[in-house]
Order: C-alpha cells, then sequence, then structure tokens
C-alpha cells in the first residue's frame, strides 16, 4: 500500500488559518479531496493522512468528517490546545474519533523558540500516550535541540519530525541541521518524513539539490523511519504532484525493493495505523 503520510485541505472562508492570507495567491483557495484525488490516482497512492493546518479544534473536528467521507483518508492528525488545564480531557475526546491518529501543535508559529521543551506540556504528551496518539513535530532547524528534552522525558512517545524540520536548502543547510537531526534520530521511537523539501529549495531546485540532505536522513533514521509525504497543496508552490512523487523515487532508488515499500507507505502504516490500534 502507497501512502501519502502527509497532506492537507483547507477552506480559507473557515477564517481560522492564520497564516493563510491572499498574499499567498495560489494557497489562498479551497483545497478539498476532490482537487487530490486525480492527482493520488496518477501516481498510484492509495491512502493518505491528512494533517491539520489550523490551530483550532474546530478544523480537526472538519478533517474527520472529511475523512468519514473520502475512502482514501487513513487518518487524520489534529490540533488541540496543548496549554490547556483540560488538555488530558480534550484529548480523550477528540482519540474517540477511530481517524485521529495524532496531533501537531504548530510550533514553527510560537514565538518562543523554547516553547516545546517546558516540563508543563508533559500532561499533553501523557495524555497522547494513553490514547495511542502519534506526534507531528512541526519545527524549524532552530528548535530541533528542544525536540530532546521531550523525547527523553517521553520515551514511550511516538515522534515523527515533519519536513525532516524544513533544512535551508535555499541559502545551504547548516551544520546545526546536520547535527541536531543526527542528534534526535539517535532515540529510536523518532521517524522523519521525507516531505516539504522542495519548497524548501530554490525555485529552480532539482533532485540533486536534496541528495545530501535525503543521503544524511537515510545514514541517520534508516530507510525504517523514513515516511514519505507530499506536502500538498503547499507542494504547488515548488512544483507538481507528480513530479515530487518521481524525485521521491529517484532520491531512494539505491535501496531495496523492501526499503522502498516501508518509505512509500509501510513505515506510515505501522507509524499512524497500526500503533493507534
Amino acid at each position: 500500500m502507497i501512502i501519502d503520510a502527509h497532506q492537507h485541505f483547507w477552506k480559507p472562508d473557515r477564517a481560522d488559518y492564520g497564516w493563510l492570507t491572499p498574499e499567498l495567491k495560489t494557497l489562498y483557495r479551497d483545497f478539498l479531496p476532490s482537487d487530490l484525488k486525480p492527482l493520488l490516482d496518477s501516481c498510484g497512492v492509495e491512502k493518505t493522512i491528512l494533517v491539520q493546518a489550523a490551530p483550532t479544534e474546530a478544523e480537526t473536528y472538519f478533517m474527520l468528517g472529511l475523512a468519514r467521507s473520502n475512502d482514501f483518508i487513513a487518518g487524520v492528525v489534529g490540533w488541540t490546545d496543548f496549554e490547556s488545564e483540560t488538555v488530558a480531557e480534550a484529548t480523550a475526546a477528540l482519540a474517540e474519533n477511530k481517524f485521529l491518529v495524532g496531533l501537531r501543535p504548530m510550533v514553527q508559529d510560537i514565538a518562543d523558540d523554547k516553547w516545546l521543551a517546558q516540563p508543563s506540556l508533559a500532561p499533553a504528551f501523557e495524555a497522547m500516550i494513553a490514547n495511542k496518539l502519534a506526534f507531528d513535530a512541526l519545527l524549524l532547524p532552530r528548535h530541533i535541540r528542544h525536540l530532546l528534552p521531550v523525547l527523553d522525558r517521553h520515551p514511550e512517545l511516538a515522534v515523527v519530525v515533519d519536513h525532516a524540520a524544513k533544512p535551508t536548502l535555499k541559502t545551504g543547510v547548516s551544520k546545526d541541521w546536520f547535527d541536531d537531526m543526527a542528534a534526535v534520530a539517535k532515540h529510536e521511537h523518532v521517524h522523519c518524513k521525507l516531505s516539504g523539501l522542495a519548497t524548501e529549495a530554490r525555485e529552480d531546485w532539482t533532485t540533486g539539490d536534496l541528495i545530501p540532505v535525503v543521503d544524511h536522513l537515510l545514514q541517520c533514521f534508516g530507510p525504517d523511519r523514513l515516511i514519505w509525504g507530499s506536502d500538498w497543496p503547499v507542494l504547488t508552490l515548488a512544483g507538481t504532484y507528480e513530479r515530487w512523487w518521481k524525485a521521491a523515487q529517484e532520491l531512494t532508488s539505491t535501496l531495496t525493493e523492501t526499503e522502498r515499500a516501508g518509505i512509500f507507505g509501510e513505515n506510515a502504516k505501522y507509524f499512524y495505523l497500526t500503533h493507534r490500534g
């Protein structure tokens, strides 16, 4: 089974996507299942994981509704307020829906770079463990080291780093990114998404531009802890769905058939769906 483990849907008139403004032009419109399904079919992708794009529970319930009515959506990564005094109850309530497989705070948009590391978030992580939910870590390079205390405190938490923490491919990837990702990868309960790289690269990116980053991810995480995703429709800022699909295939072409089957579906199935039970 081929799984796109990271895609979004949105309707701007829902008015809870703070980052989605008319200035983004091509992204500032509805993106819904009918837009994505033909792209999935063209690449042979059978299932997807739908990921939050707004910091509201209302959007999470919107996505869960889409999952109920679209067979190709295998699971939803939603949002809840990690700082709420009732985060345990809110997480348990959301987890009653069989389609919810994970939660994601939008760390990259939070002003405090150290927000993720604060011990006061422990109830949120413990609630996720109790409800068998995965943690999607939406990070920028400067946040990676602040994930490490979370990993130390919560070794039972299933964690995946979204978009490889967005390495700065446009301007040159720093040594810190290479070192920090290697440190995170030492924790065996952490996976990493092979996604979002094209939008971090220069406008005229080539597959070759991405090789140093992908090779490092393969070396650190191994093919059994990498999970492919499209990051569609954000992907459309950097190219088509088919172009990224082909680039990802090329970037992993030296791996065995079993290893590639893992990256393009089996790892996501285990991480999100088997883990949830």
